[in-house]
């Protein structure tokens, strides 16, 4: 795709194409799009991604605070993030189980790839991925009511903020991701990251005028997360593909949750 002549297309192209590509909502105003144009807008989709994320984590807040009214927390919790993964897809939660098995498993660049590409799940992914559930239900449960609505959207929106940042820290590994991760990694720039971090700007910016400690908490670990993540990508495989981003994602969803119930308890 030539840089100087990119398609033309319109300013609501982009959001459009990251609601298409983080969920499975229905986005029939897109049906009309070329392959070029659709490409070159999901390059630009990146910054929508956090405020996609808080769209579900609102419609995941909606159906867990409904059921909660009817059912035990518990019982809600499985509903609500039952009604995410159909929304999503379970997106995000088959990346950690392909990061688990390939990281667990592999020695090496090659063999690491090798096992992110296959569809079979493993021991690692097996378990990487109920400790991952397992412990955002957990965290779920035990958090308090009050604060249980503005802690699954600002998860949420966190989550995928900071997989825009690893996107524009981290370039896909070379040759090997392809596909939509690459059209929107390979060119995810600190630009895209500035106006991502300006849209996730006032849902986040709530959360710590709520909940300022939790927000500080959230930062610092976010940050060690973040250089830990980006030096083990670099070093394992010189790059990132779309699994280690969806990781990013979840991660940073659970560190959020982590957070906040560190402060205000149960």
């Amino acid at each position: 795709m030539s840089k100087e002549n990119p398609p033309a297309i319109g300013w609501w192209i982009p959001p459009l194409l990251a609601v298409q590509f983080l969920t499975r909502l229905p986005v029939p105003w897109l049906n009309g799009l070329t392959s070029k144009q659709a490409r070159f807008g999901l390059s630009r989709a990146v910054i929508w991604f956090p405020l996609v994320g808080a769209l579900v984590g609102a419609i995941t807040a909606a159906v867990l605070v409904t059921s909660a009214h009817i059912w035990p927390r518990a019982v809600a919790v499985i509903i609500a993030l039952a009604v995410e993964a159909r929304l999503t897809g379970a997106f995000h939660e088959d990346a950690v189980a392909d990061f688990c098995d390939a990281f667990g498993g592999g020695q090496d660049a090659e063999s690491t790839l090798r096992i992110m590409k296959d569809s079979r799940i493993g021991s690692y992914g097996a378990l990487g991925l109920f400790f991952a559930v397992g412990l955002r239900a957990a965290l779920l449960i035990g958090l308090p009511q009050e604060v249980l609505i503005i802690a699954v959207v600002t998860s949420a929106c966190f989550g995928r903020f900071l997989a825009v940042a690893i996107m524009a820290s981290v370039a896909p590994v070379a040759m090997r991701d392809t596909g939509l991760a690459k059209d929107v990694g390979g060119h995810t720039g600190f630009s895209d990251l500035f106006f991502a971090t300006v849209i996730a700007a006032p849902i986040i910016g709530f959360f710590a005028y709520l909940q300022p400690t939790a927000a500080l908490l959230t930062l610092g670990v976010s940050g060690v997360f973040f250089l830990w993540f980006r030096a083990l990508l670099l070093r394992r495989l010189k790059g990132s593909t779309g699994d280690c981003l969806g990781f990013a994602a979840y991660a940073g969803q659970l560190i959020v949750l982590l957070a906040i119930l560190a402060v205000v308890g149960p």
